[in-house]
C-alpha cells in the first residue's frame, strides 16, 4: 500500500472508532432521558392519585357531616311535631303496603 492509501486507512479507522463512541455516548444520553421521563412519569401519576383521595376523603367527609345534619334536623322536627310524624310513616307505610299488596 502506498502512504496516501495507509493515511486514508488510519483515518477512517480513527473516523469509525470516533463514530462508535458518539453512538455510545448518545445511547447513554437516550437511556437517561428515558430513566428520567419514566420516573417522572411515576411521580405524576402517584401525585394524581394522592390528589384524588385527598378530594375523595374531604367529599366523603363533607357528604358523613351533611348527613348527620339533616338526621339532627328530622330527629328536632319529630319532637317538636311527634304527631305530624306519627301520620307521615302512617301514611307512608299504608302506601306501601298498598303498592306491594298482590291484585289476585
Amino acid at each position: 500500500m502506498t502512504k496516501t492509501s495507509e493515511g486514508t486507512t488510519e483515518d477512517i479507522a480513527a473516523d469509525l472508532a470516533s463514530l462508535r463512541q458518539d453512538v455510545a455516548r448518545l445511547t447513554e444520553s437516550i437511556s437517561a432521558l428515558l430513566r428520567n421521563e419514566a420516573l417522572g412519569a411515576g411521580q405524576r401519576v402517584s401525585d394524581a392519585v394522592d390528589d384524588a383521595k385527598t378530594r375523595f376523603a374531604g367529599t366523603a367527609a363533607d357528604v358523613r357531616s351533611r348527613v348527620n345534619a339533616v338526621g339532627g334536623e328530622i330527629e328536632a322536627t319529630i319532637e317538636r311535631n311527634p304527631m305530624t310524624a306519627m301520620l307521615i310513616t302512617f301514611a307512608v307505610g299504608m302506601a306501601l303496603g298498598m303498592m306491594t299488596r298482590s291484585r289476585h
